[in-house]
């Protein structure tokens, strides 16, 4: 079977000490083992918050915690010479280094310049709220710590659209700056959705585009990373990403992984997006997310037999990332849609034990979130495990019923997986195999198979029963602990 499994190596509160990369290093052998094949980290680059910036407040793409700007050398996560010894354990275990990239908006300017602009309405983009005004904005960006090394390139506002603060009257509003337009092919979300936070790059101004290819040449001959999860695709200009990635690929001559985040949960919305890049990238299935958030937060009202309905797994399997929650979906975040823990191991089952091609596992739930005292989801080391040694393409559907749903996968290592969302069930499946011995790895409840072959799988109230052969779930105990 052709799959993969991804995990996400980060969630929003991790300590601000710098030791993250230090982390990936110690435990790269352990996360290949369990399963995962590759390892998405967070945004590696200077944030203008310093070593309290998660990432996405990027300020210098070119200092990987090489220079003292912002108030530190080291990111959040450490330094360079770390972060690229991170890399090489990564590769060392067999696993490819997903980068995050952030294009869109940057942060942290080094001084203001005085143009012309117009504020604009936030929920109606195209929509003049003034006349051009003069404004001091924070859009000039010299590095002054690291002092041209790398790149000489200096940011000033002709290099954005637009921006969100005026220094002059000291107010917080939308501006589109004297000359610039929003760019045209993102997002018609409140009709043009372009802009997100901070300065927002102007992807028609050649010399920006120009730099951001300079900038991917320098990154992979620096860093050699094996794909990219590319933030914010809604708001940048859809035909920007497949030369860029081409570009990338050429350099590294090979065909890089690439997941971008597009977050809607209309599937017509992903599918375009992907007929406008001409298929250059995979995206997180956010349909998928949401079918399982409601799912989790509705309980016995919600159709199970529909949860893969309307999703890019069910549509476009081989372009979709499942994923269960990330950094954004996790509590107190911008796109907070906390899957409930009664769930969670509904949902991995899902993403992990099913036909999805490309699912990715969030740190904060395979670890646990202490800053709200969330633990790790139960058996999720053990699914990956199970992923990597038994799944195959053979698979059994019984998603015939409102509450409960299971299916069979068949091969010499059988999975049978059945939950419910009410009351206990069961789905009975012929295995073959009689007076074989199968065993739930979350509850220990056993099932004899009879003497035609078949077994009737039970799950318990609200639960997933997860059952494999008991000589399988004693070689999966040996190798993960």
């Amino acid at each position: 079977m052709n799959k993969t499994t991804l995990i996400q190596y980060f969630e929003w509160y991790l300590a601000n000490d710098g030791s993250l990369w230090r982390q990936v290093c110690q435990n790269a052998k352990k996360l290949a083992n369990i399963g995962f094949d590759k390892i998405w980290l967070p945004p590696a680059y200077k944030g203008a918050s310093g070593k309290n910036d998660v990432g996405y407040g990027v300020y210098d793409m070119y200092d990987l915690g090489e220079f003292d700007q912002k108030g530190t050398i080291p990111t959040k996560y450490g330094t360079k010479r770390e972060y690229q010894q991170a890399i090489d354990a990564c590769h060392q275990a067999g696993m490819a280094v997903i980068a995050d990239i952030v294009f869109n908006h940057r942060m942290g300017a080094d001084a203001k310049e005085t143009i012309q602009a117009r504020q604009m309405d936030w929920n109606h983009r195209e929509h003049a709220l003034s006349d051009e005004e003069t404004v001091e904005v924070w859009t000039k960006y010299t590095f002054p710590g690291r002092n041209g090394k790398y790149s000489d390139f200096i940011w000033n506002w002709d290099c954005f659209d637009g921006t969100d603060y005026d220094a002059l009257s000291k107010r917080n509003e939308l501006l589109e700056f004297n000359t610039k337009q929003w760019d045209e092919n993102v997002s018609h979300e409140d009709d043009n959705f372009d802009y997100i936070m901070g300065d927002d790059l102007d992807f028609s101004n050649p010399k920006v585009v120009e730099e951001l290819y300079r900038w991917g040449k320098w990154y992979w001959q620096m860093c050699r990373v094996d794909g990219y999860r590319l933030d914010a695709c809604k708001s940048i200009d859809f035909s920007f990403f497949e030369g860029w990635l081409r570009s990338q690929g050429e350099i590294a001559h090979t065909t890089p992984f690439a997941v971008g985040e597009y977050w809607s949960g209309n599937v017509d919305d992903l599918n375009q997006y992907l007929n406008h890049c001409n298929h250059c990238m995979t995206l997180f299935d956010v349909p998928l997310h949401f079918h399982l958030f409601d799912a989790s937060n509705s309980y016995d009202r919600y159709n199970m037999s529909t949860i893969f309905q309307g999703t890019l797994s069910q549509q476009q399997p081989e372009y979709a990332v499942a994923f269960v929650d990330n950094h954004d979906t996790q509590p107190g975040q911008a796109l907070q849609s906390w899957i409930q823990g009664w769930f969670k191991i509904h949902a991995y089952a899902l993403i992990l034990l099913y036909r999805c091609k490309a699912p990715c596992v969030f740190y904060g739930d395979l670890y646990g979130i202490d800053h709200d005292h969330i633990d790790p989801v139960p058996h999720l080391a053990q699914m990956c495990w199970i992923r990597k040694h038994y799944l195959q393409e053979d698979i059994e559907d019984r998603f015939d019923d409102w509450h409960c749903i299971g299916w069979m996968v068949k091969s010499e290592h059988p999975i049978v997986v059945v939950m419910t969302n009410s009351y206990g069930n069961q789905k009975t499946f012929h295995v073959g195999m009689p007076q074989e011995t199968f065993k739930d790895i979350i509850t220990g409840n056993e099932v004899r198979i009879d003497e035609n072959g078949n077994g009737t799988f039970v799950c318990r109230d609200g639960q997933c029963g997860i059952y494999l052969r008991q000589a399988d779930v004693q070689k999966m105990k040996e190798e993960v602990k």
